[in-house]
């Protein structure tokens, strides 16, 4: 007989390992004992050698399907001790606080039958889950990962659950939010007034014959409130807009399987895996034309954001309602996802005519993943419910403490301390009071889950973003922590290199929409060379001027207008018979030509994201956008794969001039042509540039390499090449994933 003490780490809490190693101890009849602690699992095995050794080899290749193993530290005891039986004994508790915790995940299959069966006693239980499944993140206060530290807290369970609790042989085996309809947090309908309806199955039917009728209904998922509708319907889908003030951007649909979406969609093999995997997130998908879809849901847009049901809240609530739903995070613009009945009822209040609540308390908000499939790769969009938080395991152990707080707009926090690297959820834009709290809330979450406190704080060099202020902020109060801030596009190029962890230098492409250059101007068209500690920019699109600064960002028109100034007299704009010059009277043309003169209001910009809405004037598809990145999706929808002419451009020996294209612009009059011939322009001018740096990998990142049909183009001809090239896609391209950038910049 002989003794191995085994210290398993990674997501391995609340994911069913410890029942699974009690079973796999039992199955070869091995004694001792599996506990948790801050760090992960720990096993002590006593037992013939050969039985230890067929142990550690199911552990390693047999886990369950939650957990994610990062490493597994195997020692032989040699002190002697004999054990008489293999039992789950307590969590032991330290002060270094380093176990991943494990995203929400979407119900399982076992709690769907549980809830369709009449004999369980989860029957119609809307709030089932067990080991496989359920809330994670969203319910839990600090680590380790037990009943105690959650908001389950509040609930004692009766006796069948608590069996099951018990017992290392039931799925349920110290799931923290084990509970049922007897012992557990439970489900009301309330008017706008906060006056009851009804209650647990009840309140689900009545909520389905509501939304059939046409009301607007906030309903808490995992991770916060949905404003939830009948899809089908234009008036309902249409009021919502009004009263949501969301005048085009798409709205993400819900159903109830995979077959529905299929009915309204054209996915490939590879969406179907995605939309039906565990984690359950909104996928863009192409639709099908002539749907019963409303025409409000996605306007002028023919993509559609779908996601399955992934609560049993929601699987029920597709029982008694066979349409799929609008299903948009409840929140007020700028503003984080709400979590609590009383701030539904206090905000949206003229917008929603019931609330479907339960009262298990969401500690962490957590918003609705979003993927994107181009070719075989799933692109994260957006990195949230079932994914998040993500953690990326270190080769090197860190000798300091490190926060990095990312950008401004959807903004995510990451820190890395020892050998863990671990980005939170998505938080959103910091543009609002409220926004800005749930930023500050984030990053006291996660030093209260690892007992953190930075040593290094990382930051944009923006002087007016939130993040940055708030970096000064902590500085200012610890003069000891040491400030770092790393420029936002060279930010865009190492969160790529920390994804695929390059250490070599790279060509980086950072394309986007806007980011504090080095220079004080707005950069956005960038190629930088860089490694991990430095970045040195030797391409950039040529500045233009955004007349009226922020104003242009929503107005297309203006910054079409400025490039026409770069390149004509304001004569020849003037006689100009082109869509650009006919959105202004002539006596706007005048003061804005005066304002791009003097530089008045008007910051100098070298943005791709700003080209695209500059085309889209040019191309008469939208003079005004509602949204971000509205003018992306329009000129992607308007491409045409026959034609493969491009527009003309001139590379010195830093600046990239478009004025040629300009030229050969403002005399088409198809906007198909328009928008095709610059798409390949955009892949030319890569290309060309590539084939300058041939030596180094190429990376490409920045929220307009989340245009599907661009980065599809360049993936086929990179590919081609035989080019080593890397993207995001574990990270968002977006700012989404600044953060992770940042703190890639300060490993050694």
């Amino acid at each position: 007989m002989v003794t191995f003490f085994i210290k398993v780490k990674g997501i391995v809490q609340g994911v069913g390992f410890r029942p699974f190693v009690y079973n796999l101890a039992i199955k070869h009849d091995i004694k001792g004992w599996v506990n948790n602690d801050e760090k992960g699992v720990n096993i002590l095995l006593y037992a013939q050698e050969e039985s230890i050794e067929n142990f550690i080899l199911e552990l390693k290749s047999n886990s369950p399907i939650l957990a994610k193993i990062d490493s597994i530290r195997i020692r032989k005891i040699t002190k002697k001790q004999e054990y008489k039986s293999f039992e789950i004994i307590d969590s032991s508790t330290s002060k270094n606080k380093t176990t991943i915790i494990s995203p929400d995940i979407s119900i399982c299959e076992e709690c769907i039958k549980d809830i369709n069966d009449i004999n369980n006693l989860r029957y119609n239980y809307s709030l089932t889950n067990c080991t496989n499944c359920g809330p994670r993140y969203s319910i839990i206060e600090t680590i380790p990962y037990d009943r105690c530290n959650t908001s389950m807290k509040e609930f004692k369970l009766c006796q069948n659950c608590q069996e099951e609790y018990e017992n290392p042989a039931n799925r349920r085996y110290h799931a923290q939010p084990v509970s049922c309809e007897v012992c557990g947090p439970n489900v009301t309908l309330y008017n706008k007034n906060n006056i009851v309806i009804s209650n647990n199955i009840e309140a689900i039917k009545k909520t389905a014959e509501l939304l059939d009728k046409g009301y607007i209904i906030a309903i808490k998922g995992l991770g916060g409130f949905h404003l939830m509708c009948d899809a089908t319907n234009d008036n309902i889908v249409n009021k919502l807009r009004v009263v949501k003030n969301r005048p085009m951007k798409p709205y993400a649909l819900m159903f109830n399987n995979i077959n529905t979406i299929k009915r309204y969609t054209k996915i490939n093999i590879i969406e179907e895996q995605i939309l039906t995997s565990k984690e359950r997130p909104i996928v863009l998908v192409n639709k099908k034309e002539n749907t019963i879809i409303s025409k409000f849901v996605a306007p002028n847009v023919n993509k559609l954001g779908c996601f399955i049901a992934y609560t049993p809240l929601h699987y029920l609530l597709f029982r008694y309602i066979n349409k799929p739903l609008v299903a948009t995070s409840a929140n007020l613009k700028d503003e984080p996802i709400i979590r609590t009945k009383e701030e539904i009822t206090d905000k949206l209040e003229d917008v929603i005519d019931f609330v479907l609540d339960y009262n298990r308390e969401i500690i962490n908000t957590c918003d609705d993943s979003i993927i994107q499939n181009v070719r075989k790769y799933n692109i994260k969009l957006r990195n949230a419910r079932g994914y998040a938080p993500t953690s990326i395991k270190l080769k090197k152990e860190l000798q300091k403490k490190i926060l990095s707080l990312g950008a401004n707009q959807k903004s995510t926090i990451s820190i890395a301390f020892k050998n863990n690297l671990i980005l939170s959820p998505h938080i959103g834009d910091l543009n609002s009071i409220e926004s800005s709290e749930y930023f500050e809330r984030t990053i006291n979450t996660f030093k209260r889950f690892y007992d953190f406190e930075p040593d290094v704080i990382i930051c944009d060099k923006h002087p007016n973003y939130e993040s940055t202020k708030f970096a000064m902020k902590i500085k200012e109060k610890n003069p000891n922590i040491k400030l770092v801030q790393v420029q936002h596009h060279y930010a865009h190029i190492l969160s790529v290199m920390a994804q695929e962890n390059i250490e070599k230098e790279v060509l980086g492409f950072a394309f986007d929409g806007t980011g504090y250059g080095d220079d004080g101007n707005i950069w956005g068209g960038e190629v930088l060379l860089s490694s991990r500690k430095e970045f040195k920019r030797v391409k950039h699109i040529k500045y233009f001027r955004l007349i009226g600064g922020e104003i242009a960002v929503k107005e297309p028109k203006r910054v079409a207008l400025s490039l026409l100034f770069d390149t004509f007299s304001l004569d020849e704009v003037f006689a100009m018979d082109i869509p650009t010059v006919k959105a202004f009277k002539d006596t706007e043309i005048k003061m804005f030509y005066t304002m791009w003169q003097k530089g008045l209001n008007s910051p100098l910009c070298s943005s791709i994201g700003r080209l695209f809405d500059a085309i889209s004037s040019f191309a008469d598809i939208l003079q005004v956008q509602t949204y971000e990145g509205e003018t992306g999706l329009q000129i992607e929808q308007n491409y045409d794969k026959s034609i493969i002419s491009s527009y003309t451009y001139e590379i010195f020996e830093e600046e990239i001039d478009l004025r040629p294209m300009i030229k050969e612009i403002i005399n088409e009059k198809d906007k198909k042509l328009i928008c095709t011939k610059f798409i390949n322009t955009l892949v030319n001018l890569i290309l060309e540039i590539s084939n300058i740096y041939k030596n180094f990998p190429v990376v490409l990142s920045g929220g307009v390499f989340q245009n599907k049909l661009l980065l599809e183009i360049l993936l086929d001809e990179f590919e081609k090449e035989g080019r080593e090239f890397y993207f995001n896609i574990d990270i968002p391209s977006n700012d989404g994933g600044i953060s992770i950038g940042q703190i890639y910049h300060q490993f050694e």
